[in-house]
């Protein structure tokens, strides 16, 4: 399908987009590398008024070392945070979960932050960064204000990020020598996950001292297993399955095509322990 019109705008500074936004009002729409927005537009699920394209925003973009944290630029694609030495080497456990995003092509066009404001449950990126304990910096006619990955993510869709605000950046505080694996599970290749374990752990002698778990499409938001991090601390390799036997307590995931929701509290619970034993280098 044809998209409905719309006025198109193409900001090159962040006041400038702010003041894009406020002029449109609700009737606005944000894009970012449009892998989410644009086929909402073809199928005429949303008609706004106006869209405006951050894409030529390059103060958006990029990664630097912050100090105590690594911080992403929103409008930093996919593919720079897979290849990038610094998220691999603080934040390991973001790129390999941004690794396993849908195909090259749409790595080069899609950005993390516009996955995180997309807030699909079903998305990779969610997971992964609520597990890292990040802090998103959101910019709006109010300034600038930080919100936690744990108060970020408010409902299906819907994140703390307001009308006329933007999110500007991502701040991963540095899990320096920490183990850390992705294990998703899908039907097809490049499919969204039907559920997905984002784990990363801190060993001392063979046994975990931390560890932080985050989970993928078991509920409307992304989520954290905090009962099983806790009954991990001091688990080696042999102690697994038990301490992630929980993972699915509190959560209410979906049940679809791809699977019930029992279903998906069984994978989840063998997807956490798969997750951990290769955090761990099993």
């Amino acid at each position: 399908m044809i998209p409905a019109a719309f006025d198109y705008v193409s900001p090159t500074s962040l006041d400038d987009a702010l003041a894009a936004l406020a002029e449109a009002g609700d009737d606005a729409k944000v894009l970012a590398g449009g892998q989410s927005l644009l086929p909402i537009l073809r199928m005429r699920l949303n008609a706004p008024e106006k869209v405006v394209d951050l894409g030529r925003i390059e103060a958006l973009r990029g990664i630097r070392d912050g100090g105590d944290h690594i911080a992403i630029g929103a409008m930093t694609p996919y593919s720079d945070v897979v290849t990038d030495a610094l998220v691999q080497e603080h934040a390991g456990l973001l790129a390999k979960a941004v690794e396993t995003v849908a195909d090259p092509q749409i790595r080069h066009r899609g950005t993390v932050g516009g996955a995180l404001v997309h807030a699909d449950p079903a998305g990779d990126v969610g997971a992964p960064v609520l597990a890292l304990d990040a802090t998103m910096v959101v910019v709006g006619p109010g300034g600038e204000r930080t919100v936690g990955a744990g108060e970020f993510f408010r409902d299906l869709f819907e994140t703390a990020v307001g009308d006329g605000e933007l999110l500007t950046e991502i701040r991963i505080p540095k899990h320096t020598g920490w183990g850390s694996a992705y294990e998703k599970f899908v039907r097809v290749s490049h499919q969204w996950s039907i559920v997905a374990v984002a784990a990363t752990v801190r060993l001392e002698g063979g046994s975990i001292a931390e560890a932080r778990v985050g989970l993928t499409n078991m509920g409307s938001t992304p989520l954290r297993a905090s009962a099983v991090e806790q009954a991990l601390v001091g688990k080696g390799l042999s102690d697994l399955e038990s301490a992630c036997a929980a993972a699915a307590d509190g959560t209410n995931p979906p049940s679809d095509l791809n699977g019930d929701a029992d279903y998906r509290r069984h994978l989840a619970a063998v997807l956490t322990r798969r997750a951990v034993q290769r955090a761990m280098g099993g």
